[in-house]
């Protein structure tokens, strides 16, 4: 079993969440049960499949969970163009966001080859 709170792809997880949190927060109170919603669940499951995969015992079951992690990510990647194309992101806030997730996405699949 791993401590997935030692590996820099979980710990840089939860920083992620933390921001689409601050960001969500300040969207029209519509998007409480739709955009809201939508992009904390998919940003959580990011960092919850890495550490529920940290307590498999195979490399191929610990690769499923980073599979399902980076799939998350992109359905992150999609809500976040969305919120753009709507005005709910400033570019600035955009472009900020989206080189974090970019990132993560790299270090995900490149940690996922040395397992």
């Amino acid at each position: 079993m791993r401590d997935f709170r030692k590996l820099e792809i979980w710990t840089e997880s939860v920083t992620l969440a933390k921001k689409i949190y601050e960001v969500s927060n300040r969207f029209p109170s519509q998007e409480k049960y739709g955009m809201c919603s939508q992009m904390t669940r998919a940003v959580v499951s990011i960092a919850s499949n890495i550490a529920e995969g940290c307590s498999r015992k195979t490399r191929l079951e610990f690769s499923r969970f980073l599979d399902i992690a980076l799939g998350s990510s992109f359905e992150l990647e999609t809500q976040i163009e969305i919120c753009k194309q709507v005005a709910y992101l400033t570019e600035d806030k955009y472009h900020d966001l989206l080189q974090d997730l970019h990132l993560l996405q790299k270090r995900i699949n490149a940690f996922r080859g040395t397992i």
